[in-house]
């Protein structure tokens, strides 16, 4: 009898073990090998890395919008737009523009569901302003901030970052400067927010 117990409680034990072992470096996630200093090192940063022209990031957003819904206090998310060819530059503009104005929260997704849905050509500068006048931001206030400092300055800042991250495509989320998680390395977009929330917790040992 005592054999029988101990045979179902190692069984009932061992996918709970492997489950605790679910993700590894290489296996969910890659670590990055020179961490990314964080903007505030009393929360755990998540950022995800991004592309409005991407289709791949635009089949995302409905898991990003879902997790942002519960966003644990101790964790500060953020987006960065990657700039990885010219024609992403445009998009990346637009984001920072956005989050100056403090607009970012009312485009995001719009953005998005606009490209890939409504099939519009947001990729210059001047389609970009007509799009914002939607959002109460003039063509005058749109074109003086795209070539401005504090939009060219974010720019550089989130570029170096990318870099740093390691990151050669999107979307991409990164977990306190240590990781990247990308659908290739969870299995898929739906797996992606629970490899992030198993590096938080990591992060909270």
């Amino acid at each position: 009898m005592k054999k029988l117990i101990s045979a179902l409680l190692f069984s009932f034990l061992l996918p709970l073990a492997a489950f605790a072992q679910e993700y590894s470096n290489g296996n969910g996630y890659t670590e990055i090998k020179n961490p990314v200093r964080t903007q505030n090192p009393d929360k755990i940063e998540v950022v995800e890395i991004f592309w409005y022209g991407c289709p791949h990031c635009y089949r995302l957003e409905p898991f990003t919008q879902a997790w942002m819904k519960n966003v644990p206090k101790d964790v500060d998310f953020k987006f960065i737009p990657a700039v990885f060819g010219r024609g992403w530059l445009a998009h990346a503009k637009a984001f920072y523009i956005a989050d100056i104005l403090g607009i970012e929260h009312k485009i995001h997704s719009d953005l998005f569901n606009a490209i890939h849905q409504d099939r519009r050509r947001l990729n210059n500068e001047d389609d970009l302003a007509e799009f914002f006048a939607d959002y109460g931001v003039s063509e005058d206030e749109f074109k003086k901030q795209y070539d401005s400092f504090a939009v060219n300055s974010r720019l550089n800042q989130g570029k170096a970052k990318v870099r740093g991250y390691g990151a050669r495509g999107v979307p991409g989320l990164v977990v306190n400067g240590k990781y990247l998680v990308t659908a290739e390395t969870a299995g898929g977009n739906n797996n992606i927010y629970k490899v992030v929330d198993y590096l938080i917790e990591k992060e909270r040992k």
